[in-house]
């Protein structure tokens, strides 16, 4: 296990300095807490009404209506190139949309993109380049800007999942930049996770305490939007699925309607039973017959 050494305050750069980062010794309950219990009597977390995003050429993101309900953990499925990260940058406020809106907890995320940001936990699909910044800093920098954090908070997360914030961001290798995501989207207990392919580059030791930290959050009243290709984590851990194809979407329903269509559509050759996975009704909407694309030509 790494030796953390962190001090009771995170520290920030020379030059900079932060007023809001928290001692635990002597905290009140988080700012974040707080929020999620004056939130509890709201049912929406994600509402998504016509969002449109037209990059040309057909490509982009087309006419998207989604709702995800508060302390759901809702998975969002598709290949490479299908809208999901677009979908996660319209979420973020990252990108303004060509039409329709998209609402975090009743708050527009274009229009109030700040708020909505100290709402969010938020794994991007690319990470960021931090340089010569050692991982502290970074958790400092960010921390403060989310409105202050537990120090204790991020060195068990950082414990948790083997990682030593002392190092420079340079030297991480792509899995530790991985868990410094994670640590960035955790640290400040969000009311709401946005987790693009949150596992990419982890070994399976730390998808597995990944998979027990979110276990935790939604215990603790959080709600997950997770994006990623590794069908049977999504399977493991969400209540529903939404599959996206070429910008459009496909289907929205819980894990076990879409086994059911699976079943339905299957023959009997003999008396063994075999339950679908995920990933076999996933390439039927991507194969079969669950989705047809639009005939388009496109002119670019």
């Amino acid at each position: 296990m790494p030796d953390m050494a962190l001090d009771r305050k995170i520290s920030l750069p020379a030059g900079q300095k932060i007023s809001q980062v928290v001692d635990v010794a002597g905290a009140a309950p988080s700012d974040a807490a707080a929020m999620r219990t004056e939130e509890a009597e709201m049912t929406t977390a994600i509402h998504i009404q016509g969002l449109t995003k037209d990059y040309g050429c057909s490509r982009g993101l087309f006419h998207l209506g989604l709702e995800v309900e508060a302390g759901e953990v809702f998975g969002y499925l598709g290949p490479n190139g299908a809208g999901k990260t677009t979908t996660i940058r319209l979420l973020m406020g990252l990108i303004r949309p060509t039409a329709g809106r998209a609402e975090v907890f009743g708050l527009d995320c274009w229009a109030r993109s700040v708020e909505v940001k100290r709402l969010v936990g938020h794994v991007p699909g690319e990470l960021p380049q931090f340089g010569g910044l050692r991982g502290r800093e970074i958790v400092a920098y960010l921390g403060a800007m989310a409105g202050g954090i537990s120090a204790e908070r991020v060195k068990a997360i950082s414990n948790r999942l083997q990682l030593d914030v002392s190092q420079r961001y340079r030297d991480y290798s792509s899995g530790n930049k991985q868990k410094l995501a994670l640590v960035l989207a955790f640290m400040h207990q969000p009311r709401l996770l946005i987790l693009d392919e949150p596992t990419s580059g982890l070994d399976p030791l730390n998808r597995q305490e990944f998979h027990s930290m979110l276990k935790e959050e939604r215990e603790a009243g959080a709600t997950v939007f997770i994006s990623s290709h590794i069908l049977s984590e999504v399977e493991h851990c969400c209540d529903r699925v939404a599959i996206i194809r070429a910008g459009r979407l496909v289907k929205v329903a819980g894990l076990q309607e879409l086994h059911d269509i699976r079943i339905a559509g299957a023959h009997v050759v003999n008396l063994s039973s075999h339950e679908p996975s995920l990933e076999e009704t996933f390439l039927q909407y991507y194969e079969g017959d669950g989705w047809k694309a639009p005939k388009e030509v496109a002119t670019c």
